[in-house]
């Protein structure tokens, strides 16, 4: 007789947040379509987690559920609701509620992934340079507030990297790479090998299938004017 083993194990994976808030449904269509426009690979069938903090709970959910879908994203669960009876009707319409985790921020990091006591465990300055020795692996995010952020190593396909400040990076750089989180439109990107699957600075962004060929692996700088991004090699 044959028998059958089922496992279960914990995995990290990136998931896209969409905070929604008060605005009409026609409102909500056109900028998601917007978004979807700008790189329909990526976001074709993107599964998505919907953050509800902001949102009225007398809106009405089932039209909103069915605005997402139809944009074309997959909605795995739904964050940030504190109202019972519209946790009910989330619940009756089929998707999750998530209780949401904290960002793998610089001290978890640190203290969680690596434990490597050199590292500072916690952010003592408003604003203070980070560096980091080793590779970063796929599915780890980190998050640097009030600071930049300096990686002397690879980051791999699947890891997310998050900085208020300016990012450095002198190894191949994949994965997601966001500077500027907090809105700073003067922050930069810096990195020696260009194979990111995304690059964002102050919220603006490009997929890899936006960043022009002719800087794939090369040593680049990207900054932001005019609210476009700009990427030039040194």
């Amino acid at each position: 007789m044959s028998s059958f083993e089922i496992s279960i194990k914990g995995k990290n994976f990136t998931i896209s947040v969409i905070y929604l808030k008060d605005i009409s449904l026609n409102s909500l269509e056109e900028q998601l379509l917007k978004i979807v426009n700008k790189s329909p690979k990526f976001f074709k069938q993107a599964p998505v987690v919907l953050n509800v903090s902001e949102l009225s709970y007398t809106v009405n959910w089932n039209y909103i559920k069915d605005v997402i879908l139809s944009a074309g994203f997959l909605i795995i669960g739904v964050s940030g609701c504190k109202n019972l009876d519209f946790k009910n009707i989330i619940l009756n319409s089929g998707i999750p509620i998530l209780s949401e985790g904290t960002d793998i921020s610089q001290s978890n990091f640190y203290k969680k992934s690596i434990s490597y006591s050199k590292f500072p465990k916690t952010i003592k300055t408003k604003f203070q340079t980070h560096i980091i020795n080793i590779p970063i692996r796929s599915g780890q995010k980190i998050y640097i507030p009030n600071g930049d952020l300096i990686i002397k190593n690879n980051v791999n396909a699947g890891a997310e990297i998050i900085s208020d400040g300016n990012v450095h990076i002198y190894g191949i750089m994949r994965g997601k790479v966001l500077a500027g989180a907090n809105g700073d439109i003067t922050s930069q990107i810096f990195c020696s090998n260009l194979f990111a699957e995304l690059i964002s600075i102050a919220g603006e962004y490009w997929v890899l299938e936006q960043i022009p060929e002719k800087y794939i692996g090369k040593t680049v700088s990207i900054y932001l004017k005019e609210q476009s991004l700009i990427i030039q090699c040194f």
